[in-house]
């Protein structure tokens, strides 16, 4: 997260994260004035805060106006700028003849902060952005992020059902193909790669897991239903095609079978959400790169930060708890 200036991902990332904005607001105590609910500044007060000249503001909202407009910046004018005029006049020195006015909100101010190069102050400012961004992750996940997908209230609902889709395609492949017991983990990779192109043990790596810790216990509710997809949907497929036979499947017709199954259009959309939405939490939150989904890094949806880091989210052991039943009749019923 250091390169804020070259990396638009990683900016709207910390844009997009209300509780990080909310400390960094506190922190800087930038004055404003408060307009249709929001703190909003003149070119004007952002400039004389940044130690800059206003024509170099001027420059950057002209080099990044659709990203600046997309944070909050705004032109007002006709009644909406006289109803400002006479609100704030004592404030902002605009002249009677002005018949257009430039307002930063404090995300498009601080979006502006990230992008300057000009200012030792936005320098300094970027520094401690990415300090308090940090700090904001660890308090709300207390202290971790490498099971951070379980504090998704989706998370354990969807783990449950996997475990069933999952001991349907170990039986499937135990029954339709003809290979030893090395075919359950093969063929797990299988999936992964074609899923998002790693196999478990480079997964693994990337996330810096332990050589015992299971890969899945990290991956995010939508990754796990993807995955129950392909293995209750292989399963089918392996037993139709060993009962068109009448035998088991070779390794080479097990093979094609799982690329026919991954390369179906059907596929295709349920694939690359999956791989945009791990490689863009895993980079933010995690720190982790993927590197061959690079192609697929977004920004995370302020919806994400909620879901991960707010109300929305539920620590795990609450969830357990709130399971337990499910958990129990799982457990009679192996």
């Amino acid at each position: 997260m250091s390169k804020l200036i070259e990396s638009d991902i990683q900016r709207q990332n910390i844009l997009n994260n209300h509780f990080a904005v909310k400390r960094i607001q506190t922190y800087i105590g930038f004055p404003g004035m408060l307009y249709q609910g929001e703190y909003r500044f003149t070119k004007k007060m952002v400039a004389e805060f940044y130690e800059v000249e206003e024509r170099t503001i001027e420059r950057y909202l002209e080099n990044f106006a659709k990203e600046l407009k997309y944070n909050g910046y705004v032109l007002i004018r006709g009644k909406s700028l006289q109803e400002f005029k006479l609100e704030f006049a004592p404030v902002i020195n605009v002249g009677t003849k002005t018949t257009i006015l430039g307002l930063f909100n404090f995300r498009s101010f601080l979006n502006l902060g990230m992008l300057l190069k000009e200012s030792e102050k936005a320098q300094h400012l970027r520094s401690k952005i990415l300090d308090i961004v940090i700090q904001t992750v660890n308090e709300k996940t207390g202290g971790g992020t490498k099971y951070i997908n379980r504090r998704d209230a989706d998370y354990l609902p969807v783990a449950i059902r996997e475990s069933k889709y999952r001991k349907e395609f170990t039986l499937a492949l135990n029954e339709c193909v003809e290979m030893g017991n090395y075919k359950y983990a093969y063929y797990t990779d299988i999936i992964y790669l074609y899923i998002f192109r790693e196999n478990a043990k480079e997964y693994k790596q990337i996330l810096k897991m332990k050589e015992k810790e299971n890969a899945r216990d990290t991956m995010y509710a939508e990754i796990l239903n993807l995955i129950a997809s392909f293995e209750t949907g292989l399963a089918y497929e392996m037993r139709k095609k060993s009962m068109e036979l009448e035998r088991r499947l070779t390794p080479f017709e097990t093979d094609e079978l799982f690329k026919n199954f991954a390369q179906h259009p059907l596929q295709k959309p349920h694939i690359e959400d999956a791989r945009i939405k791990m490689s863009s939490r895993d980079l933010h939150f995690r720190d982790a790169i993927h590197r061959k989904l690079e192609e697929y890094i977004h920004s995370v949806s302020p919806q994400d930060f909620e879901r991960f880091l707010g109300e929305q989210s539920v620590e795990f052991e609450k969830q357990l708890q709130n399971a337990k039943d499910v958990l129990k009749r799982l457990k009679e019923n192996k």
